[in-house]
């Protein structure tokens, strides 16, 4: 099986720092990846990388065997690589049906549009939602509004930026749920988490990056057991997961 995904010795620097060094990874398709690190370890930029907001200063990203090298943002979800935001980007005086079927224009004409995100909005649960306006949704319901957007591109790899950010461990079973879902219907999923016991949960692969480098990678069984990634990186939090 060849990878949907591929990160080639990707870099960024701004002035003198260099927020990614170096980076490469693979994701098959179907997978569920999770990026970890400390804050400002260069997670974000990555995501910026993959998803056309930055360019890199070397390296390359592929997918489904394709350079996205000069490839803008729009183009790339386009192709099926779809992104979320650590905020939520919408326009706060539309409603949360307008604002799903504004996604779902990348593909559909907007007749189709319409009745495809009422579809997204019942499978994330939000449908009684969709007469309201974004700001006024509950935080766990903005998360879901989130990934509900990606969604209605009709995607085939989402990069969720700390999509459970701020949830608490209940709260976070249903956006978990919904991944898992969408996973079983063919999407591939490479997610941003702080979050131990979350990261524990949803993650078959785990990465690990700290000053722009990644420090380790494996399943989480293996990075719970890589004492200098326990050391430097989690100290308590692994196994207050457990």
């Amino acid at each position: 099986m060849s990878a949907l995904l591929a990160v080639n010795n990707v870099t960024k620097s701004f002035g003198g720092l260099t927020a990614v060094d170096g980076v490469s990874f693979d994701v098959e398709p179907g997978e569920i990846v999770v990026v970890v690190g400390p804050n400002g370890a260069g997670k974000t930029t990555l995501f910026n990388l993959i998803s056309g907001f930055m360019p890199p200063d070397a390296g390359d990203v592929s997918f489904e065997g394709m350079s996205l090298a000069g490839r803008a943002p729009p183009a790339i979800a386009r192709l099926g690589l779809v992104r979320s935001f650590q905020i939520m980007q919408v326009f706060p005086d539309m409603s949360v049906r307008d604002v799903v079927t504004a996604a779902a224009l990348l593909r559909l004409p907007m007749n189709a549009a319409v009745g495809f995100a009422d579809d997204v909005l019942a499978d994330v649960g939000l449908a009684h939602k969709a007469g309201a306006k974004p700001p006024s949704l509950s935080l766990q319901d903005r998360k879901l509004l989130e990934i509900a957007k990606c969604i209605a591109t009709r995607p085939k790899l989402l990069l969720l930026d700390e999509v459970m950010a701020g949830l608490t461990l209940a709260e976070a079973q249903t956006p978990l749920a919904l991944i898992r879902r969408m996973r079983e219907q063919g999407l591939t999923f490479v997610l941003v988490e702080h979050v131990m016991p979350i990261v524990m949960d949803i993650a078959e692969r785990i990465i690990v990056i700290n000053f722009g480098r990644k420090v380790a990678e494996g399943s989480p069984q293996e990075i719970v057991n890589d004492q200098a990634v326990r050391d430097a990186y989690f100290g308590e939090a692994i196994d207050a997961a457990h």
